[in-house]
């Protein structure tokens, strides 16, 4: 006798008159699989206490007057006093400032040193380079920043460097030694300063595999073409890594949206309102003032910021390899 798959029905699953499978209810499959769904509680109830809850009592106490305890719904009237207040119009220049700076550092830099990283003819020169530029994420983020603060001290490293080059005049501000942190005039750029090269390993890493991915057959065909090295740069390279680069212009964005530890650190938002950002104003307004309503505020708007830069790189950002034409 021969026998076929229809002629031999699933163990516990149901069978319709035509000898067809028909589908367990869901609760009969929830319970089925109730060990795993076990096991993922805990795991779902951390992320809900210690991540969605706080994202959902930002969005209610965004709209109230909140000390901490006790909360008044007040509407809008958050928002409203923080588009008239002069620290935060400040902080949003100076985001704006710096949020152009590291796009256009982080989406260059780290891809040049990729770049030349990836063209080295020896593999195993490749692989040293790659091991040397990883080594600086084991020093933790902190202690760099404390380093620069010192370099930027008016007894610091910076003057000590541009006397010894026979800069002397740039290290003088009047009769006393300046104080590249201390002036509003050169504070955020000494920040921004901060870093330098600014080869981000992460970034030069996430560069480097985008490289790494891209057939041979295209690099092969582009030299018989007679493409130079910027040629294919441009029009093979780039193209293919596009995705790459969205993926770290979304997270320097983030980064930088939210990030206030440096300039805390370094300047705690001074001289005056020179250096402050708004993550340092929500900080400043939850901790130092107790004004939980007026943080929360502040934490929606930099959310909606970020959602809507995403949405627009998301949306008109695309790699050759995510482009499918239509038909």
């Amino acid at each position: 006798m021969a026998w076929t798959q229809a002629a031999v029905p699933a163990a516990g699953l149901p069978q319709g008159r035509s000898g067809e499978k028909r589908a367990l209810p869901l609760w009969q499959r929830v319970w089925q699989a109730r060990s795993l769904y076990m096991l993922i509680i805990p795991t779902f109830g951390l992320l809900l206490v210690f991540s969605y809850y706080p994202v959902g009592s930002a969005l209610y106490h965004a709209f109230t007057i909140w000390d901490g305890n006790y909360s008044r719904f007040v509407g809008l009237l958050q928002f409203e006093r923080m588009l008239a207040d002069p620290y935060f119009i400040a902080s949003v220049i100076n985001m704006v400032r710096l949020l152009i700076f590291y796009v256009g550092i982080n989406l260059t830099v780290p891809l040049v040193t990729a770049v030349l990283i990836f063209h080295l003819p020896s593999d195993r020169a490749q692989y040293w380079y790659r091991v040397l530029f990883t080594l600086p994420l084991v020093v933790p983020g902190v202690v760099t920043v404390l380093l620069w603060r010192w370099m930027y001290d008016p007894y610091g490293g910076i003057n000590a460097l541009l006397r010894a080059v026979g800069l002397a005049s740039l290290a003088m501000d009047g009769l006393q030694p300046r104080s590249w942190l201390g002036s509003s005039s050169t504070a955020l750029y000494a920040i921004m300063f901060a870093g330098f090269p600014w080869v981000g390993s992460i970034n030069m890493l996430i560069y480097l595999a985008g490289l790494q991915a891209i057939p041979n057959e295209l690099l092969d065909a582009a030299a018989v073409d007679g493409a130079t090295g910027v040629q294919r740069f441009w029009r093979v390279e780039v193209p293919m890594i596009m995705g790459q680069i969205k993926l770290i212009f979304i997270m320097t964005i983030i980064t930088q949206l939210q990030n206030f530890q440096d300039v805390l650190i370094f300047t705690n938002g001074g001289p005056g309102q020179s250096t402050f950002v708004p993550g340092l104003v929500l900080y400043h307004s939850a901790f130092y003032y107790s004004k939980m309503g007026y943080a929360s505020a502040i934490g929606v708007f930099l959310f909606v910021v970020i959602f809507i830069l995403t949405a627009i790189n998301m949306k008109f950002v695309q790699s050759s390899i995510e482009y499918t034409p239509e038909g």
